[in-house]
C-alpha cells in the first residue's frame, strides 16, 4: 500500500493513508512523500475522497470499512488499482514463499545499471533506492507479487490483477494459515496465474523447487525455464561461482552471502536476460548490490558483537538465514531471537518443524510463544526475554533477530544495552 502511495503520487494524485500503526522503515518513506498518516480508523478522522483503496489486512466490523459500505462510497483494492495503473505496462512479477523482495530488488538494480527508467513496486526497502516503488517511463515494470488475498471483498491472490510478461517463481510453500487451509489452495492460486502469462510470455522456476514442477504440471502456455538446469546459468556452490555457458562468475565478489540469496540472484539475472541485459552485465550490476533493509542486514557492528535484523518467519526461512549466520561467524555465539509474528507461525501449524528450524543456533529466544516450557526459552513478553539475553550474552556474541513486525521493539534495546555496558 505505501508503494502504490508512492506511484499514486507520481501519477498526480492527492494520497493520504490510514492504519492501526505506523513503524519504519516504510512511515519514513510515506512522510519523505508529504503523505498524510492517520492512525486509527474512526470514521471521523476519515477524508473526503474520490477513491478509496481498501487493504487486505482490513476486514468486516473494522470502523472504516463500515462506513465506506453504508454511505456507499467509491472504493477498490489495492492490487486492483495497480492492475489498471499496469494494463499497458510490460511487468515482471516476482512470486515465491520466500525471496520475493531481494530478489525483485535484485532485478531492479540490474536494469538500473543499464540506465533503464523502469518502473517497480517492491513491499520492502532498499539501500540502493530512494522509495520502494516508483512509475518510471520505461513499459518494464518490476513487482513483488503476493500471494495473499487482495481484500475482504476479493478473496482471490494480489497477483492476479498483475498479467505479468514474465512471471518468477521463486519457491512454493505452506504459509498464511488464516486465509489458506493447505497447500493445494495455494498452488491452485498461483495457476490461477500462470493461466494469465500471454504463450509469448516466460513462466520462470527453480530447477530443483518440487512444488513449482507440480503447479506447472497443472498445465502451462507459455516459455518456461528451468532456472539452475544446464541449459541456462548454474550454481555451483562447491566451486564458490554461477556458471553460464563456459563464463564463470565468483560468488566471493558479490557483496551478499547465503544460498537463498545466490539462488535470488540467479533467478534475478535469468530474468534479465529475457529482457535484453546479459548475465555478464547483470553479474557486474550485483556486484554493487548494497542489500535490503530486515533482509539479513546488520544494524549494529563492534569488535565484540554484531546486531543483524532479519525478515524470515517461516521454518525454511529461518533455517536459510541461520545457515548463512552460522557459516559467516564461525567463530562466535550466535543467539537467535525469533518473533512468532505470522498467523502461520502463532497458531502453530509448523509444530515441530518451527523448534528443529533453529536447532544450528548456540541459544534461541523465542518470542509471543505460551511459556508453558520455561526450559525452552519461550516468552509471551518482550522483557523477560530481553532480561534472560542479557544473561547468556559474552563479548563475543551475534544476535540475530527474526521477525515480520516490528522489529525495532527488539534491537533497540539489545543496542542500548551493549553500548552503556
Amino acid at each position: 500500500m505505501g508503494g502504490l502511495a508512492q506511484i499514486l503520487i507520481e501519477k498526480g494524485y492527492q494520497v493520504s493513508g490510514t492504519d492501526h500503526q505506523f513503524y519504519s522503515p516504510m512511515s519514513d518513506q510515506l512522510k519523505d512523500l508529504g503523505i498524510t498518516l492517520i492512525e486509527g480508523y474512526q470514521p471521523s478522522m476519515l477524508p473526503s475522497a474520490d477513491l478509496y483503496v481498501i487493504g487486505n489486512a482490513l476486514s468486516r466490523g473494522n470502523e472504516s470499512v463500515e462506513h465506506i459500505l453504508n454511505q456507499q462510497l467509491p472504493y477498490t483494492s489495492g492490487p486492483q488499482l495497480l492492475g489498471e495503473i499496469l494494463k499497458d505496462r510490460t511487468v515482471i512479477a516476482v512470486s515465491g514463499t520466500h525471496g520475493k523482495t531481494s530478489t525483485s530488488f535484485m532485478l531492479a538494480e540490474i536494469l538500473e545499471s543499464q540506465g533503464i527508467d523502469f518502473g517497480y513496486l517492491v513491499g520492502g526497502v532498499s539501500h540502493s533506492f530512494a522509495s520502494s516503488a516508483r512509475l518510471g517511463s520505461n513499459p518494464l515494470f518490476v513487482i513483488e507479487a503476493d500471494e495473499y488475498d487482495s481484500a475482504f471483498f476479493d478473496k482471490r491472490s494480489k497477483f492476479i490483477h498483475y498479467h505479468p510478461r514474465t512471471f518468477l517463481i521463486n519457491n512454493i510453500e505452506f504459509d498464511h494459515a488464516d486465509i489458506f487451509l493447505n497447500l493445494s489452495e495455494i498452488l491452485k492460486q498461483f495457476h490461477h496465474a500462470v493461466r494469465l502469462v500471454p504463450n509469448h510470455g516466460n513462466v520462470l522456476i527453480h530447477s530443483n523447487e518440487k512444488n513449482a514442477s507440480d503447479l506447472i504440471a497443472m498445465g502451462c502456455w507459455s516459455n518456461l525455464y528451468t532456472v539452475g538446469d544446464s541449459h541456462g546459468i548454474e550454481l555451483d556452490l562447491p566451486g564458490n561461482c554461477f556458471t553460464h555457458g563456459d563464463q564463470s562468475y565468483a560468488l566471493s565478489t558479490l557483496p551478499f552471502y547465503g544460498d537463498y540469496n545466490y539462488k535470488n540472484a540467479m533467478m534475478a539475472m535469468f530474468a534479465a536476460s529475457l529482457h535484453g541485459v546479459s548475465i555478464a552485465q547483470s553479474f557486474a550490476a550485483l556486484q554493487s548490490f548494497h542489500g535490503v533493509k530486515r533482509r539479513f542486514e546488520t544494524i549494529y557492528s563492534s569488535e565484540q558483537y554484531k546486531v543483524i535484523d532479519d525478515f524470515a518467519h517461516h521454518p525454511t526461512a529461518i533455517a536459510s538465514t541461520i545457515k548463512a549466520a552460522t557459516e559467516l561467524f564461525d567463530n562466535k555465539k550466535i543467539i537467535g531471537v525469533i518473533e512468532l509474528g505470522s498467523n502461520t507461525m502463532s497458531s502453530g501449524f509448523h509444530g515441530d518443524a518451527l523448534f528443529e528450524s533453529a536447532g544450528a543456533l548456540d541459544h534461541v529466544l523465542w518470542l509471543n510463544l505460551s511459556n508453558d516450557s520455561p526450559d525452552a526459552n519461550e516468552f509471551n513478553a518482550l522483557e523477560p526475554l530481553l532480561h534472560e539475553l542479557k544473561n547468556i550474552l559474552d563479548e563475543n556474541s551475534v544476535i540475530l533477530i527474526m521477525s515480520n513486525k516490528d522489529s525495532k521493539k527488539i534491537s533497540e534495546p539489545i543496542i542500548n544495552y551493549i553500548e552503556n555496558k
